[in-house]
């Protein structure tokens, strides 16, 4: 099968559906009812604590702009919020291409939406291996598989999609959106794509320095041996 050679988009696209999920919920308080001022008709998907967040900031526009992520892909999140992202909707949401009529398809027959933009940062893993006294089991559950997936899919199709990692962007993101009326143009989201690749970058380094630096005894002692 041979790739997708993109030879059109649109320099501006409206925001128009957009995922939330994020560890560090600084600025959402801030950042969702802008979006919801810049297009009454947006809608978020989210998940576990940052819908439950989300719902509280919104109020009674929840009902109107909220989805939880597992009503959207008929799937339950696991135990522990183990898997709550992976889903085919998801990332055909976030990959697809505007122009590219088996995408189009490919939406129309799984019931799926294009996402326009993905607001997501990952699991405290540098901050929790910090800590003093923390085991290598602790760290193991810290490591983020759905948010680094998601922000790495977003990033890629920067051509249609704005990959959002940071609070510290958000300022800067809802002045960007209300220079081009509800849009984000293609040098804000390939900056955007740049950030979260390097964030992904430094994330994954964290992980492989610390399992590095651990021994053999330090991670077989987590478990009782069979």
């Amino acid at each position: 099968m041979g790739m997708n050679i993109v030879d059109r988009i649109d320099e501006c696209v409206k925001i128009n559906q957009v995922l939330i999920s994020v560890s560090d919920k600084t600025g959402l308080d801030t950042l969702v009812p802008a979006l919801v001022a810049l297009n009454p008709s947006v809608r978020i998907f989210s998940t576990g604590g940052t819908f439950a967040a989300i719902e509280k900031i919104l109020g009674d526009a929840a009902q109107k702009h909220l989805i939880q992520v597992s009503d959207y892909t008929g799937q339950p999140e696991t135990q522990g919020g183990l898997v709550k992202t992976l889903d085919f909707k998801i990332y055909l949401g976030i990959l697809t291409e505007t122009y590219n009529d088996s995408h189009q398809d490919d939406l129309k027959r799984t019931g799926a939406v294009a996402i326009d933009m993905v607001i997501v940062n990952l699991y405290p893993f540098a901050a929790t291996v910090e800590k003093e006294g923390v085991i290598v089991e602790e760290a193991r559950s810290n490591i983020d598989i759905g948010g680094p997936t998601m922000v790495r899919a977003s990033a890629k199709n920067y051509l249609r999609v704005a990959s959002v990692v940071n609070p510290s962007d958000y300022e800067a993101l809802i002045a960007g959106l209300k220079a081009h009326d509800g849009a984000t143009d293609l040098a804000m989201r390939y900056d955007l794509a740049v950030k979260a690749f390097e964030h992904t970058a430094a994330y994954d380094r964290h992980i492989a320095d610390y399992l590095a630096g651990q021994s053999p005894e330090n991670v077989s002692g987590c478990y009782n041996a069979s």
